[in-house]
């Protein structure tokens, strides 16, 4: 089978053909209809040799949807033909986190060498994928996997993030999201669906801050020196009661730490690099600063359920497997719209 592979350090991904894989006692093998692509794939291949931990050659591709293909002995809960979404987050399976379905935040699957499909484990860009457990796949039942599979983690994310902020977002409330691309314009949509909050949208690039407006947002801002001024002002000098950065760069922190409210929450959901500091004469009174990772199972089906009630959608802009190094560089240089997904059939 064809699969796009980080081969080299420093290097462009490439193209290659790989034996298919059979399925093991317990494993699924999807037929992939659509696979993702994610600044974390960009943030993997700038890492240096010393810093890279995720094997070579490995399989790009940790936003994942198909058609069940083939089952592993001792399989239930799926069949042949089922159209799924991997859940990508995947843990052991045993502990207290796992088993409420956060296996985002399992303890043991560093050391046990658990690892997410696309970061660690083969992933979805290829035309076929081993997801190691069915509890790591979701329905999808009729949504197109096309439109809908960057969800499992451009959704995921900024919803659990979102959701772990609520108490802070009711009616009258002022939610911040700095980068409003791939995860940012989708959490825009979330924060519209299940908060009360006003959406103050911040970003560069006028495209982007376009994006945010046609998908919810009360007003945008460009994400400079300006833009610490122009909140406090839109917000009668309160500040954001939750700012979600999903850039997480150093001047993005700045503003999110100069613009939470008093008893806010900063949620840094980018990997820029950025660190923010906190505690007295940094962070408002009563700000907590948190760092969420990924989502719950339960998280997933719920962002699904958003987007069968057309109150979520991506952005998409589609490609095929030979197009997946080019689809990366386009997302390197910032100017994809939304989310890159890639269609092995095509």
């Amino acid at each position: 089978m064809r699969a796009v592979q980080y081969r080299t350090i420093g290097s462009e991904p490439e193209v290659v053909e790989v034996e298919t894989p059979e399925p093991g006692p317990g494993q699924i093998r999807l037929r992939v209809t659509a696979a993702g692509l994610c600044h974390s794939d960009a943030f993997v291949m700038s890492l240096t040799e010393e810093q890279y931990v995720y094997g070579l050659p490995l399989t790009l591709g940790h936003e994942g949807a198909g058609v069940v293909d083939a089952l592993g002995d001792g399989v239930t809960g799926v069949a042949v033909g089922d159209s799924v979404a991997v859940y990508g987050p995947w843990g052991c399976g045993l502990c207290h986190a796992c088993a409420r379905g956060a296996e985002n935040y399992c303890p043991r699957a560093a050391e046990l060498g658990i690892r997410p499909p696309g970061l660690g484990a083969p992933g979805a860009l290829a035309e076929y994928v081993i997801v190691d457990d069915v509890r790591h796949v979701v329905p999808l039942g009729d949504l197109d996997p096309v439109a809908n599979v960057s969800l499992t983690d451009a959704g995921l994310t900024p919803y659990h993030a979102i959701v772990s902020s609520l108490d802070a977002l009711p009616a009258g409330s002022t939610a911040v999201v700095i980068g409003a691309g791939g995860l940012g314009h989708v959490g825009i949509q979330i924060l519209r669906a299940i908060t009360g909050a006003t959406v103050v949208a911040l970003d560069v690039n006028e495209e982007k801050l376009k994006l945010a407006s046609e998908v919810g947002a009360h007003a945008v801002l460009p994400s400079d020196s300006s833009a610490v001024e122009a909140i406090r002002s839109l917000t009668d000098g309160d500040g954001a009661q939750a700012v979600f950065d999903f850039v997480g760069a150093p001047p993005t922190l700045d503003i999110a730490r100069k613009t939470v409210a008093m008893d806010g929450v900063v949620q840094i959901v980018g990997i820029s690099g950025g660190l923010m500091p906190t505690g007295f004469f940094s962070t408002p009174m009563g700000a907590s600063v948190r760092a969420p990772y990924w989502g719950t199972r339960t998280e997933l089906m719920e962002v699904l359920d958003l987007a069968r009630a057309g109150q979520v959608h991506v952005e998409v802009e589609r490609y095929s497997l030979d197009e997946a190094p080019a689809a990366y560089r386009k997302l390197h240089e910032g100017t994809i719209r939304g989310r890159a997904v890639v269609v092995p059939g095509d």
